[in-house]
C-alpha cells in the first residue's frame, strides 16, 4: 500500500504534522460537516457526495490544507456510495493508519501534511483496477481542480 503506515492504538492524536491549527481555527475554517468528517473521523452518508459518480479530469486535494491527494486518473466507479481511487498521487501525502476500532482491523486514510481524516483503504475486494486497492474517501474531505 501507498503511504506511511501506523497503528492507531499507537496515535496519541497528539502528533505533530506540517499543517498544525488549534480546535478553534479548523472550527473557524471549516464548516460544521466537513469539521466533523475531517477533524473528527466522520463518514458522509453514502451517495450524497459531490465526487461519488464525477469523471472531471483534474487533481483532488485535501479540503483542509490543500495538498494533492489523488488525481482523476486513479479514480474508478466501484459503486460503493463514496469516491474511489486505486492509488494515491502521491504515496507520502496520505498516512495510512490501522485502526483496530469497532472488533474489526480497519486501514484509515488521513492526509499526511495535516492529518485530517479522508477514509479508509480496503483491498483485495477483487476490483479490476492495477493495484486491487480501493481509497473510499469521502467527498467533503477532498476538493477537485479541473485541469481540462
Amino acid at each position: 500500500m501507498f503511504g506511511r503506515t501506523t497503528d492507531k492504538s499507537d496515535d496519541t492524536n497528539e502528533k505533530s504534522y506540517p499543517v498544525t491549527k488549534s480546535d478553534a481555527e479548523w472550527r473557524e475554517q471549516l464548516s460544521p460537516e466537513e469539521y466533523q468528517v475531517l477533524r473528527k473521523s466522520g463518514t458522509e452518508r453514502a451517495f450524497t457526495g459531490e465526487y461519488t459518480d464525477t469523471e472531471t479530469t483534474g487533481i483532488y486535494n485535501c479540503r483542509a490544507c490543500g495538498i494533492e491527494l489523488f488525481r482523476s486518473t486513479g479514480k474508478f466507479h466501484s459503486h460503493c456510495g463514496w469516491p474511489s481511487f486505486y492509488e494515491p498521487s502521491e504515496g507520502d501525502n496520505v498516512e495510512l493508519i490501522t485502526d483496530r476500532s469497532m472488533g474489526m482491523k480497519r486501514i484509515e486514510v488521513r492526509c499526511a501534511n495535516c492529518g485530517s481524516h479522508l477514509g479508509h483503504v480496503f483491498e483485495g475486494e477483487g476490483y479490476d483496477t492495477p493495484t486491487d486497492q480501493r481509497y473510499c474517501i469521502n467527498s467533503v474531505s477532498i476538493t477537485l481542480q479541473p485541469t481540462s
